[in-house]
């Protein structure tokens, strides 16, 4: 963006969650300086949905890039169009092949499933693969994921890689092959009925289906936990 010509200000400490010091910005050919400076640029970058009071100190006019979920934010989504901002929410950009390299929602997933099995497996007390030692056995721990979409294959494919007997479920059946594919057993309830809805994403089941799928979680946790 320097190169191009644009001034860019970064917010002080932005990148120290990451490890990025001020200092990297700075050697990249950013300024440094306070939030409340930063929202007072012509286009403002953010990762999360900024809050109605950030929205106040932003330009009328200004564009904002970032995540905005704007069906559960429409006071937010308000607040931005009384100051006519021209807004780019980065969670509705379609999710199609030729806007894969934007596509911020699986990436984020794909992190949160491998985060979630770090943090269970840090709970759990033992190890998730089996172990075989001078006092006795120790059994593979066993793992129920449930869903199968990026987050749960993510999940999936790093609880095998520690050593766990997995299992997966979700209820388009068209993600059986790739539950499998990571090593995992799949899991279905026996009904014709096809949990599959536009553009790959679930959709919402039955009232019968979700009784039987319950049932199927209840005998799967009771042998989980034995």
């Amino acid at each position: 963006l320097v190169g191009k010509g644009f001034k860019v200000l970064i917010e002080e400490g932005a990148g120290a969650g990451a490890s990025f010091s001020d200092d990297v910005y700075r050697k990249a050919g950013a300024s440094i300086g306070s939030k409340e400076e930063a929202y007072k640029s012509n286009i403002i970058l953010k990762i999360r949905a900024p809050s109605e009071k950030e929205c106040e100190q932003f330009q009328e006019k200004s564009t904002l890039i970032s995540l905005l979920y704007p069906a559960q934010n429409r006071s937010i989504v308000d607040a931005l169009a009384k100051k006519q901002l021209t807004v780019f929410a980065m969670d509705c950009i379609p999710r199609v092949t030729r806007a894969q390299a934007y596509d911020v929602l699986s990436s984020m997933a794909n992190i949160s499933g491998y985060k979630a099995v770090i943090e269970a497996a840090n709970h759990f007390g033992r190890f998730f693969t089996g172990q075989i030692t001078a006092a006795g056995r120790v059994p593979p721990a066993k793992i129920l994921v449930i869903g199968g979409g990026v987050a749960g294959l993510s999940s999936i494919g790093t609880a095998k890689a520690m050593g766990a007997i997995v299992r997966g479920f979700d209820t388009r059946s068209v993600v059986k092959e790739q539950v499998e594919s990571l090593g995992a057993e799949f899991l279905e309830v026996k009904m014709e009925e096809s949990g599959e809805g536009s553009g790959g994403y679930a959709k919402e089941m039955s009232k019968e289906f979700i009784e039987k799928e319950m049932e199927l979680f209840a005998k799967q946790c009771k042998e989980v936990m034995d």
